[in-house]
């Protein structure tokens, strides 16, 4: 699993100024899905070859009893819980303050490895900037500046080393490995993801009851089907806004989003008996960002009369119309109806996403799709696409090489996309296309 960090301090010292800066490295914020309140959000970064998650927290006040900061200090305590390093930041420029030594000694309790940051340091000599903050017992503290990027760098790699440090691989974790295609079971709660586990697997290996919340954590439950080796990972299901609080509500956000971002394979699950909502298209966006093979499963469908069944699938149609690569399987995980088809269409997605595609191949795909529709002409000079290659799979990227290719515009991406998708099968994965122009050298001839 990717290690966690949790970015943790009181109001305006700069945490969402270092998320973005740790986040940024991916140009985009990985996850900020409905169930989180907005002071809580999770992102993906990565150092050189080391990816990680972090999770940037709002202004905490351990001791609040009610009202919005009560449920930010929720929100905060969960983070910590879920985090491997907790990034404590403070402000070098006000110094200590009583706010900052409640948060230590709450942070003390938690058990959690934490690094004391000292933040907005530009221009500040050490000495200066960290005498203040010894007082906390904590360490050295590190310092950095995270609107100019000063230290940051040094002091990710540190928190990773100490992260990894923390949580050696153990033989289990190695085995787990090679436990064969690794299915990532994601969707809201009660929608019957433990049910359809306990239902391939043949047994009650995780919990299924009709409450919603029920899975705490993700469990990962190695199977063999028709001489198959899988690895199904059920997770907590991802809830709506306003139901975060609820006692019940327990579940690990950043588990599942680990989940769907380590599968080689996920299946959204969808409740035929109830609307598809907000909720269910913001999961499909992250799946659909971290670039997963993909099949979309509708649960419940044996109880729906046939017009029932119709406007499910119209419902799906317009509201989740981005995920036209994916297959959609009708089944019940409690009686096993189309089961059988939803693993075919899982192998299939796995094929697709792990295809070889050979450069001959699809530099002839590419001359193909020129040959029945060209590029726009951009000024005075149209694109000029001469030859592709694979730069990727699970997604599979394709590499174009050519001239002017900053002409090619986002429709004719797309058109390409389906050509390459058609050409090759690629049912069920999403597909990337790079673009990229190489330099004419009679630009600049010397005279």
């Amino acid at each position: 699993m990717k290690p966690v960090i949790a970015l943790v301090g009181r109001p305006n010292v700069g945490k969402s100024t270092l998320f973005n800066r740790l986040t940024r490295s991916r140009d985009a914020l990985v996850a900020d899905l409905p169930g989180l309140t907005r002071d809580r959000h999770y992102g993906e970064g990565r150092i050189g070859e080391r990816p990680f998650l972090v999770i940037d927290t709002g202004g905490f006040e351990p001791v609040a009893k009610e009202g919005i900061m009560h449920e930010m200090a929720l929100q905060t305590k969960q983070a910590v819980a879920e985090a491997d390093i907790v990034v404590f930041i403070v402000d070098g420029r006000q110094g200590l303050t009583p706010h900052d030594k409640t948060i230590t000694d709450f942070l003390r309790k938690s058990g959690r490895q934490v690094m004391l940051v000292v933040n907005k340091s530009e221009g500040m000599k050490y000495t200066s900037v960290t005498a203040d903050f010894y007082e906390l017992g904590m360490g050295d503290p590190y310092v950095i500046s995270a609107a100019h990027g000063d230290g940051v760098t040094d002091l990710v790699i540190e928190a990773l080393d100490l992260a990894f440090a923390q949580r050696p691989a153990d033989e289990e974790e190695l085995e787990a490995a090679d436990r064969g295609v690794k299915i990532a079971l994601v969707g809201r709660p009660n929608v019957g993801k433990s049910t359809l586990i306990n239902t391939l697997v043949g047994e009650q290996r995780v919990i299924a009851f009709d409450m919603p919340g029920t899975t705490r954590d993700s469990i990962e439950v190695p199977f063999e089907r028709d001489g198959k080796q899988y690895t199904l990972i059920d997770t907590a299901g991802i809830r709506r806004r306003g139901k975060v609080f609820e006692a019940i509500e327990k579940f690990s956000v950043v588990k599942t989003l680990q989940s769907v971002t380590e599968a080689n394979v996920v299946v959204l699950m969808l409740d035929a008996q109830q609307d598809i909502s907000e909720q269910d298209a913001h999961i499909a966006g992250f799946i659909l960002e971290s670039g997963r093979a993909l099949v979309v499963a509708v649960n419940k469908w044996d109880g729906l009369t046939s017009d029932q069944r119709d406007q499910v699938k119209n419902d799906i149609d317009r509201k989740l119309d981005f995920l036209g690569f994916a297959e959609m399987k009708f089944i019940s995980a409690l009686k096993g109806s189309g089961v059988s088809q939803l693993m075919k269409s899982v192998d299939s997605a796995y094929a697709a996403a792990t295809a070889n595609l050979s450069t001959p191949r699809l530099t002839r795909a590419l001359q193909e799709a020129v040959e029945k529709q060209e590029p726009k002409r951009k000024g005075s000079s149209r694109p000029k696409m001469r030859y592709a290659h694979q730069g990727g799979q699970n997604p599979p990227i394709i590499v174009i090489h050519g001239n002017a290719l900053d002409g090619i515009t986002e429709p004719y991406k797309r058109y390409l996309e389906k050509h390459f998708r058609d050409t090759f099968n690629l049912i069920g994965t999403p597909l990337r296309i790079e673009l990229r122009s190489g330099k004419n050298p009679f630009d600049k001839r010397e005279g």
